[in-house]
């Protein structure tokens, strides 16, 4: 398979997504207990949120907005292959209804992405249901 979206902006977004979710706090950081969290580890997690985060959030937001709405509809299905939703074998379904949600709107299928829980892994293991690597791309080498 030969994706829309060149392998290098796929992988780019990997790179990307592992820097943002390895500085933004979750509730599955803080716990079950997530809204009772005391003042001083509440400060401990703040360092988590700093404007460093959000020059990779803009960066990451931007690669998507920068994609063509194809594009960005396969980078979807892609995560949906990668978290089990869809099989490889089911790509055409998978295409059709991530082509439906960036037409519906391209913002809410942009939120859709950067709130998916482990971005960079399941992207990567929906490429990897098409033998697809990052492997020597760019900085993932």
């Amino acid at each position: 398979m030969d994706p829309l979206t060149p392998l290098d902006t796929l992988c780019r977004i990997i790179l990307r997504a592992r820097e943002y979710e390895a500085q933004t706090a979750s509730d599955y950081d803080r716990g079950e207990d997530a809204d009772n969290v005391d003042d001083e580890q509440e400060g401990a997690l703040s360092v988590l949120d700093d404007d460093i985060n959000d020059s990779v959030e803009e960066e990451l937001k931007a690669v998507f907005e920068d994609l063509g709405e194809d594009q960005l509809a396969e980078v979807i299905a892609f995560c949906w292959v990668g978290q089990g939703t869809y099989d490889a074998a089911d790509w055409d379904e998978a295409m059709q209804e991530a082509q439906d949600l960036v037409s519906e709107s391209s913002d809410e299928a942009m939120n859709e992405l950067m709130e998916q829980p482990m971005l960079a892994s399941v992207l990567e293991s929906g490429l990897a249901a098409f033998d697809l690597s990052c492997n020597g791309v760019g900085d993932l080498s």
